[in-house]
């Protein structure tokens, strides 16, 4: 027997933190190597939860061909999975019959990122003759987060900047640096009093907090790569990298951090439209999760739109249509569906025409009939990626459909409750029956993980940087209901004098705000015995936090007010007398205005999108204490504003907005205090 090649890694290295942006993900990659197969033979994976398929070959999992002679399957598993078991399959096929094959020998186990057992190839015994293959499994603890968000930075300081039009940052060094292991990549934006920023490569080891940041300086993190990089130069404001991508990053992740990497050496292909094209039963959170993948992207800046065909089939046919409509039998019903996606895809790519860059195209999609025909209309107009939404626990699609039967417009007019449900359920054994899970084109595969206890991502044939985001972020996101609480810190001594930045303390109303508020957590959150209150690095949201007890505090330099640069510690009067221009560029465009050496809107957004997922990623309440700008842009991504409202909104001191977060939505209370 051969033996596999396996890299593992323990749970504590997987785990990430918040100040790293880790995800506490393990990219697993199951490859089958030296395979010589017919063409109408294609390698399978099935095993337990969290593997979909619990033992039932039927839905095993098909493999993606690599090579001529390698097949790889890519999952994405938290580093705290439950045991998983698996085992191989080959699929064969005669006279349009499909039978399945099962490798020889006991089931394999991966747990906490290891394979527990002795290295073995695959065999499988097949009409009297033995096949074997070799097998090879990698897992890496990777967070790709801090890579793409540093990356998508470098790339916007180059874009000229709305208010100056000149670029944010201009290049004035090359150089060259030897090979070192365990290498942490820095790339340093230095304020000059001339041309703008200055930027440079440095090398350093061990590790790099991206919380270092000092003054009039910003710094864009590169994670820790397994491997060193060679000599790195800077050309005609692009980064020319020569990494050797298959032996820097891991396989597996190469749909979310390999693919900014790639981005560097290759180019992007932002500017080709991105269709997100839902596929799942009814009642598993789907468009719940195509609302918050299109309030994400928006808050980004990337122009999403959400297209809901269960609307446009309600508005064309009313909303009295009973189970039988959704018959797969029934030859009206099922043109009347086919014709309201068509509808939505004609308005989508319509749309995208008109400058539109994201579509999130929310139905059921649940045959290959359909999604091929929306893939031949989508056919040099847009990529199509296929967002399957699978949900096994009984639990999450029983609470599921009662809110539909509850919030659905489809039973607004049926007063008898248990006639609505009996229906819905109807409706649902009709999609059962004609459901074909996606195997084909591109797509991200979410399975039981709408309920925030673990799971598991597949994705197929994923490239480029905004669908590599979109996969990190639907890795960290849940429905599991939690608050989301907001506050500033008390009023500060710059407050009363109406300073802008500074690092002051608290005023007296300040001091008494922060007892006030203390108290109200305390009732608030007195059975939530698992929340915890994230501050900036500041002293007056410090000192906001003292009174408050029995919680974990936790400081993200993320959250630290504007940088007002230059204008620091001066009021707005003093900056319209002593700079006078920068007071009219500054009114011209709020959004896009950048403090001389500090920073716009805009930016708070870049910094701020770790802190995004960490609450996404959150189950238990949160309550973030920070600065007006600041919250203005986290408020404005739960509470969708476009982006030119942020530096309008209102967020006064002494008043408490709390977000419930859950599958209904999201809703808002204020407290004044």
């Amino acid at each position: 027997m051969g033996s596999s090649s396996s890299k593992t890694v323990s749970i504590s290295d997987a785990a990430g933190s918040s100040d790293d942006g880790g995800g506490g993900q393990l990219y697993v990659s199951l490859k089958l190597r030296n395979v010589n197969l017919k063409t109408d033979l294609v390698p399978h994976v099935y095993g337990s939860v969290p593997l979909i398929g619990s033992w039932d070959s039927v839905k095993a999992i098909p493999m993606k061909r690599e090579s001529s002679s390698s097949w790889e399957l890519i999952f994405v598993l938290p580093a705290n999975h439950e045991k998983l078991y698996f085992k191989f399959l080959l699929e064969t096929k005669h006279d349009n019959r499909s039978s399945l094959v099962e490798e020889e020998g006991p089931n394999r186990l991966l747990q906490g990122g290891k394979l527990e057992e002795e290295s073995r190839d695959i065999m499988f015994k097949m009409d009297g003759q033995v096949l074997e293959y070799k097998f090879v499994i990698r897992v890496d603890a990777i967070s790709p987060f801090d890579l793409a968000s540093g990356w998508r930075a470098y790339q916007n300081n180059f874009e000229p900047s709305a208010v100056r039009g000149i670029p944010d940052v201009s290049i004035s060094s090359r150089l060259e640096s030897e090979n070192q292991e365990e290498t942490v990549s820095i790339i340093s934006i230095n304020p000059t009093t001339t041309t703008g920023p200055s930027l440079s490569l440095s090398k350093s080891e061990g590790t790099f907090s991206s919380t270092q940041i000092k003054e009039d300086k910003r710094d864009l993190y590169i994670p820790k790569l397994s491997r060193p990089a060679s000599a790195s130069v800077f050309v005609n404001n692009a980064i020319e990298m020569d990494y050797d991508l298959k032996k820097a990053m891991p396989e597996a992740s190469g749909a979310v951090a390999a693919a900014v990497v790639a981005d560097r050496m290759l180019g992007t292909n932002e500017g080709r439209q991105i269709a997100i094209v839902l596929v799942g039963l009814p009642a598993r959170g789907k468009t719940f999760t195509a609302a918050k993948l299109t309030r994400y992207l928006r808050w980004l800046g990337h122009e999403t739109k959400h297209f809901n065909v269960g609307k446009t089939r309600r508005i064309k046919f009313g909303t009295n249509q009973s189970a039988e409509f959704f018959h797969p039998e029934n030859p009206e019903g099922l043109e009347a569906r086919n014709e309201m996606a068509a509808l939505d895809m004609e308005d989508m790519l319509s749309w995208m025409q008109d400058g539109g860059q994201v579509g999130i195209f929310d139905a059921t999609n649940s045959t290959r009939e359909r999604r091929n025909m929306l893939m031949k209309m989508a056919e040099g107009k847009c990529k199509i990626i296929f967002l399957e939404i699978i949900c096994n626990d009984e639990s999450i699609i029983k609470r599921n459909i009662l809110l539909k039967i509850q919030q659905s417009p489809d039973y607004s007019d049926v007063s008898d409750f248990e006639a609505g449900l009996s229906d819905f359920k109807s409706r649902l054994a009709n999609y059962e029956e004609a459901y074909e899970p996606v195997e084909e084109g591109s797509y991200i595969k979410m399975i039981d993980m709408i309920g925030g206890r673990g799971g598991q991502i597949q994705v197929n044939n994923i490239s480029g940087y905004l669908p590599g985001k979109i996969v990190f972020f639907l890795v960290n996101t849940h429905l599991s209901p939690r608050p989301i609480i907001l506050t500033r810190h008390g009023q500060s001594q710059d407050n009363v004098r109406e300073r802008v930045g500074g690092d002051s303390v608290l005023s007296e109303a300040g001091e008494v705000y922060s007892k006030k508020l203390a108290k109200f957590l305390e009732k608030r959150l007195k059975s939530e015995k698992t929340a915890s209150i994230w501050t900036s690095t500041l002293q007056r949201s410090i000192l906001t936090a003292n009174p408050i007890v029995g919680f974990p505090k936790i400081q993200w330099r993320a959250l630290d007010e504007i940088n007002t640069g230059v204008c620091d510690g001066m009021t707005y009067e003093e900056i319209k007398r002593n700079m006078p221009e920068e007071s009219i560029l500054r009114e011209k465009d709020k959004l896009r205005y950048r403090y001389l050496r500090g920073e716009s809107y805009l930016d708070i957004i870049q910094r701020l999108e770790p802190v995004i997922i960490e609450l996404e990623r959150q189950q238990a309440p949160v309550v973030v204490m920070s600065h007006q700008a600041v919250l203005r842009a986290l408020y404005a991504y739960f509470a969708d504003k476009p982006l030119k409202e942020i530096p309008f909104l209102e967020v006064p001191l002494h008043t408490i907005i709390e977000i419930q977060m859950g599958v209904s939505g999201v809703e808002e209370k204020r407290y004044k205090l």
